[in-house]
């Protein structure tokens, strides 16, 4: 069969993969459903009760059973996870964390350690219940919306009305997709205090206070932005000389991890060990033994520069508002919880005015009812309506008295009320109730008609009750700069073998011996002869060549003063190396030329001699500017201090043949010269440079 054209196109169009968009479209609505679900429902805090989804259904599993006796966190996992299908480990986890913050629930048994990083023991072995403080700031349920659980069978809160500012005061930690947040604790009673800053429109300011304690500079903290450098609490011990002790570890680290940091700071012999102990339990204590000789100072220096005892933290405060991620600052935050506070007390004032009403309008309509023998008027009803009709009839006789309508809900519950409740009725125990109630609501009035001054006095009553419940841990204070290489212990021996051109701190041989000690932070500059030079770090063994002439501890502004020459000309200057970049090798003189003087500082004169000048064949005499003297004297001052680069000053158009910051003897005492030329054009900087 012969295939037609349209057969054809056909064929070839099978073989070119189909554009398929309604499949990218559905990865992409996936993958943003997805990043939604990770950043609202799982990793961000919401900013009205500070707490993670997890944390809340937790808390509401809590309060639900809750009878003030301890429950098996086990079981309050089960419950948790009626509301959401999450994992038991990642529940239990979740509800570890919140017991260590000491806030909201109380544990009973292992909950871990913060301090070493123990892990606690397993749900079935540990016990927790609620905390005073969240039965009473944190449950409401008249003022909570809820929503339908994963399955239908439960609610769940959307969020808690939080009268406290949970989320500073717990910090928060989450990482979604694409979006992190870092937020710090801050102090219980500092927080409150802020509150009533703002509820008086006074100024305030915030600093973290972290769980382990320790020491921190906030001068990089910017209201929640920015970043924290926090250290470990170390002193001497006063009865064991040559021992120092940690008190308290900086946040991010454990005592394990800080052990570790230390042992690989000796390893690498940054500081001198001879023993590292533990004896943490409920307060950490790390006794470090320090090598003979060392001194206590130095070391505890050292710990803070080169191990983990500081730390430096960044951070991102980003919170869940209205269903969106936001960028907020701590005070944002904590302005934000206090409107939420007023805004709670203002509907719990409300709510309690109706239920008093309501109270008062109760004990009203009982009073009249029992009072005047209204139930004897529905002895002759026959009928159930004209029962409700009889009573509506008789307590509408004292409308007066009442605090608004009687309705049918009135009416049914005057029809419950028992036989001995009438017969044992107090009149005067109900007018004295009464009044009580009267008296409770015209407080609450009093309360909703300045609702600032009222929720002044619940968060100064909070701080009385819990305030000395929760002192700030941790101590601010400024860290001082440190220089590593000052701290650094000087351990390294470097050596250079001249006749097989080795150099580093494990060259040995007959002969050879160390010129100087430094310290692994530490950089060599190596010089050699014909002016190449480079900064390295200290060898082990390097081949460096046999044309070294000098090679010490690098300074970038060490001023060094040198004389060179090559066959045509001579040339001194004072210069600086300046910044270099590790292992590159630069050229500090011209080429084909070569030092004869290179001193690392400013000798006061250098003696100069010039070699006879030869003269070529078919010459008769000298070039002018190689008939010049024989000897200059140099006065090292007067020679600018440049860069590397810079050719120089020209002394003579002849080599030299020795120099010298030593007078030699016999050199004439009236040759007090000049130099000759200095960066003319054509003996400028090297490479066509301009001098920096």
């Amino acid at each position: 069969m012969i295939p037609t054209p349209g057969d054809e196109v056909a064929a070839e169009s099978a073989h070119v993969p189909p554009d398929d968009p309604p499949l990218r479209a559905l990865m992409d609505g996936n993958f943003l459903s997805y990043a939604s679900y990770v950043i609202r429902d799982r990793a961000i805090p919401a900013l009205e009760d500070g707490l993670k989804p997890v944390q809340r259904r937790i808390l509401h599993a809590l309060q639900r059973q809750d009878d003030g006796r301890f429950t098996k966190v086990a079981n309050v996992v089960g419950d948790s996870m009626k509301f959401h299908p999450h994992g038991d480990a990642s529940i239990a986890d979740a509800l570890v964390g919140l017991t260590q913050k000491g806030y909201l629930i109380e544990g009973q048994g292992n909950f871990g350690n913060i301090f070493t990083g123990d892990p606690a023991a397993a749900s079935r072995y540990i016990e927790c219940r609620l905390t005073e403080l969240a039965r009473r700031e944190m449950f409401n349920e008249e003022l909570t919306r809820f929503v339908p659980s994963y399955d239908g069978r439960n609610k769940e809160p959307v969020v808690l009305p939080a009268k406290i500012p949970l989320l500073l005061m717990m910090g928060a930690e989450g990482i979604a997709v694409g979006l992190s947040t870092r937020i710090l604790p801050h102090n219980f009673g500092e927080l409150l205090e802020a509150q009533i800053a703002i509820l008086q429109n006074k100024p305030f300011d915030l600093r973290p206070d972290l769980p382990t304690g320790g020491l921190m500079d906030a001068a990089g903290y910017e209201k929640g932005f920015g970043k924290i450098r926090v250290r470990a609490v170390i002193e001497e011990k006063k009865t064991v000389a040559g021992t120092i002790v940690v008190r308290e570890v900086p946040a991010g680290t454990t005592t394990d991890t800080l052990i570790a940091s230390i042992e690989e700071a000796a390893r690498k012999k940054k500081i001198r060990v001879s023993s590292i102990d533990d004896f943490t339990a409920e307060k950490v204590e790390i006794e470090i033994k320090l090598q003979k000789g060392e001194d206590p100072k130095k070391a505890i220096a050292a710990l803070y520069h080169f191990t983990a005892c500081e730390q430096s933290i960044s951070l991102r405060p980003i919170v869940i508002r209205g269903e969106r991620p936001v960028e907020m600052g701590v005070d944002e935050i904590l302005r934000a919880n206090t409107g939420q506070l007023v805004d709670t007390l203002q509907r719990e004032l409300e709510l309690g005015r109706t239920k008093l009403q309501e109270e008062i309008h109760a004990k009203s309509l009982a009073r009249v009812f029992i009072e005047n023998r209204i139930y004897k008027d529905i002895e002759k009803c026959e009928t159930l309506e004209e029962v409700r009709q009889a009573v509506l009839s008789g307590v509408n006789k004292f409308r007066r008295e009442l605090r608004r309508d009687v309705t049918a809900d009135d009416v049914e519950s005057l029809l419950q009320l028992r036989i001995k409740r009438i017969s044992l009725f107090d009149l005067n125990q109900n007018r004295r109730e009464i009044a009580d109630a009267v008296k409770a609501l015209a407080e609450t009035e009093s309360n909703l008609a300045s609702l600032k001054k009222y929720a002044i006095g619940y968060l100064k009553n909070l701080l009385k009750i819990h305030g000395k419940r929760f002192p700030r841990l941790t101590r601010i204070v400024t860290f001082g700069e440190t220089d590593a290489r000052e701290l650094a212990t000087k351990n390294l021996a470097i050596a250079y073998d001249k006749t097989r051109g080795y150099l580093g701190w494990d060259v040995r041989g007959d002969g050879i011996e160390a010129a100087f000690k430094c310290s692994e932070l530490d950089r060599i500059l190596v010089i050699h002869s014909d002016g190449r030079y480079r900064v390295i770090p200290p060898p082990e063994k390097l081949f460096v060549d046999r044309d070294v002439i000098r090679f010490e501890v690098f300074d970038r502004d060490q001023v060094y003063t040198a004389a060179y020459a090559s066959r045509a000309e001579s040339y001194a200057k004072r210069f600086i190396f300046g910044g270099t970049i590790l292992n590159k090798e630069y050229t500090c003189i011209p080429e084909k030329m070569r030092f004869h003087f290179l001193h690392g500082g400013a000798p006061e004169r250098l003696y100069v001699k010039f070699r006879e000048y030869k003269l070529k064949a078919g010459q008769r005499k000298a070039p002018k500017g190689a008939r010049g003297p024989e000897k200059q004297t140099i006065m090292v001052a007067d020679l600018p201090i440049q860069n590397p680069k810079v050719r120089g000053t020209l002394l003579s158009e002849r080599d030299i043949e020795s120099a010298s910051s030593v007078r030699p003897r016999g050199w004439p005492e009236q040759i007090e010269t000049e130099p000759t030329r200095a960066n003319e054009p054509g003996l400028g900087p090297l490479f066509g440079g301009a001098e920096d």
